[in-house]
């Protein structure tokens, strides 16, 4: 892991990558305080978060599922890329794969996911704000987590609660976990900058 002051991030996504877009964007006006994103991963053109990455000089790289064999081979290839790069943490946004043995021991209790409910509510599901609605919940919310071998568990890092008011919808009520996600992002980058610098 580098020893200098910042860290050094990737982002990987596989859709149009509105939450990658949002804190590419953020680290550009310079709201990481001890991180740099070096490297964004992602799969599915357009991207909004590529074309942020362009804007920001972040190096991009394309890596395409069904160009590979094997999950193992397509993530073995994304872990040399990451390597490649000295990346020390790995954050999944909206990337919908389940990640194998071989990059969480290449990366150990260093790749963080976002994920649309509070935990332990509406895990290894892609549908989790819809699920939501559909059960009537009043309330539900990120969270943010350090990954393991289990879908949706290990480390919760940041949560962030989000009203549903009476008859909500889908499109009602993801423009709220699409502001919310922007600060939770944040201030899961500063929680872990603030426990690595303080652990060294």
């Amino acid at each position: 892991m580098h020893t200098d002051q910042k860290l050094k991030w990737a982002i990987l996504v596989t859709g149009w990558g509105r939450n990658a877009k949002d804190t590419i964007e953020a680290f550009q006006k310079g709201m990481l305080k001890r991180s740099s994103i070096d490297l964004l991963i992602y799969q599915s053109l357009p991207s909004g978060a590529v074309e942020a990455a362009e804007r920001a000089g972040i190096d991009s790289k394309r890596f395409i599922r069904k160009d590979y064999d094997s999950a193992e081979a397509y993530q073995e290839a994304i872990s040399k890329a990451l390597k490649g790069h000295n990346i020390d943490y790995v954050l999944l946004l909206s990337f919908k794969y389940i990640i194998r043995q071989g990059l969480l021991k290449a990366f150990p209790d260093r790749i963080i996911n976002i994920h649309p409910s509070l935990f332990p509510s509406f895990l290894a599901t892609t549908t989790a704000i819809q699920e939501a609605l559909d059960y009537g919940v009043k309330v539900s919310g990120i969270t943010t987590h350090i990954i393991d071998d289990k879908i949706d568990q290990g480390s919760i890092l940041c949560q962030e609660p989000i009203r549903f008011d009476e008859g909500e919808t889908f499109e009602s009520v993801y423009p709220k976990f699409a502001e919310k996600g922007r600060k939770i992002i944040l201030d899961t980058i500063a929680l872990i900058e603030e426990k690595h610098f303080e652990d060294r």
